[in-house]
């Protein structure tokens, strides 16, 4: 007997550009979404810098308060070293 809910290829959560994420691989960098190009989305830090390319399955949505917490890193950040690092 087969299932009707196969595995599928595509994720679950798929953001918008211009929406707050964390990338789940290594540090759990916070980002916004800036395109989705091939299989990956474009990522930029919320203090502005480069972007990077993320997983879609390593992409995960993130409270209002982890998305204040990271605009307060990114200010503190300018504040301290006078512009992106």
């Amino acid at each position: 007997m087969s299932s009707t809910h196969e595995h599928s290829s595509e994720p679950a959560y798929a953001p918008e550009p211009g929406e707050t994420v964390r990338d789940d691989r290594g540090t759990g960098r916070v980002g916004t979404v800036m395109a989705k190009l091939g299989p990956y989305y474009q990522l930029r830090p919320i203090g502005g810098g480069r972007e990077w390319d993320a997983p879609p399955e390593n992409v995960h949505p993130i409270s209002q308060a982890e998305i204040l917490s990271a605009r307060l890193r990114a200010a503190n950040d300018r504040s301290r070293y006078g512009g992106c690092r």
